[in-house]
């Protein structure tokens, strides 16, 4: 059986040691490992970051180490046109932007005087890309000799949505965390995504309702409510458990 899991969370390159990145300890992603380990046939990819919490080597885990959202999309690509898996779980906290330029003070104001004359003074999306396009990817470090940073950011793709198109027969489980929303929203929004990426299955979860041991998630398909757990391990073995069940119906990979 070959299960491939993405844990942790992406970082995305502002400049050569600078990043934006998220919370998500990988915590999660390191119980689905252990609870998938207990079943003796299960070989697992491990997509994750160096940061984030880690299961204990075993012959049956392969890592691949990631960092910003590109470098997931790749590594997935490569994944799963060269290997086929019976269930992938993305738990991955993927960033939904990333920076598509950054100047310091002096560089942005210096690109925007120059740009302005061009667009009758009025500021405008054509008069952003003018100025994003002076950007220098290969400038290496901004000095941190200025007042403000700026950094314009842009929205990244849904990654998850190439699972299905690669691999239309693995059974997908996404995840929708939101934060203080009433359980309707939560199942209502969650449904939604599952819907987009064409999962059979998402783990509903409020920031609100994680703190120190307690996780309180919910397993949704899209006829509602699956189960549900209140801690990381009971939401690992909630999920490993269904998709076991569903495993038990479809011939396994060779």
């Amino acid at each position: 059986m070959n299960i491939l899991i993405t844990a942790g969370g992406t970082s995305e390159r502002i400049d050569d040691v600078r990043a934006i990145t998220n919370h998500s300890t990988g915590a999660l992603g390191q119980a689905l490992a252990h609870a998938w380990l207990a079943d003796p046939t299960c070989h697992i990819d491990y997509v994750t970051t160096k940061t984030a919490k880690q299961p204990e080597d075993n012959a049956r885990i392969t890592r691949h180490i990631i960092e910003g959202t590109d470098d997931l999309a790749h590594t997935l690509h490569r994944l799963l046109l060269t290997k086929t898996f019976d269930a992938v779980i993305h738990s991955m906290a993927v960033s939904d932007f990333t920076p598509a330029a950054s100047f310091s003070e002096s560089a942005f104001f210096h690109a925007l005087n120059q740009a302005l004359p061009d667009f009758g003074h009025q500021v405008s999306p054509a008069l952003i890309e003018q100025v994003l396009a002076t950007h220098d990817p290969e400038a290496g470090k901004i000095s941190s000799d200025t007042d403000h940073l700026f950094v314009v950011l842009e929205k990244t793709p849904k990654v998850i949505q190439i699972i299905k198109q690669l691999q239309p027969g693995t059974l997908l489980v996404g995840f929708k965390l939101l934060t203080d929303v009433s359980k309707e929203t939560l199942f209502e929004v969650a449904q939604s995504s599952l819907r987009k990426s064409q999962a059979d299955y998402v783990l509903a979860n409020d920031l609100q309702q994680i703190d120190g041991t307690q996780h309180i998630g919910y397993l949704l398909n899209q006829s509602g409510e699956v189960g549900q757990g209140k801690t990381k391990a009971e939401l690992a073995a909630l999920i490993v458990t269904t998709l076991q069940q569903d495993l038990q119906h479809i011939q396994p990979s060779k």
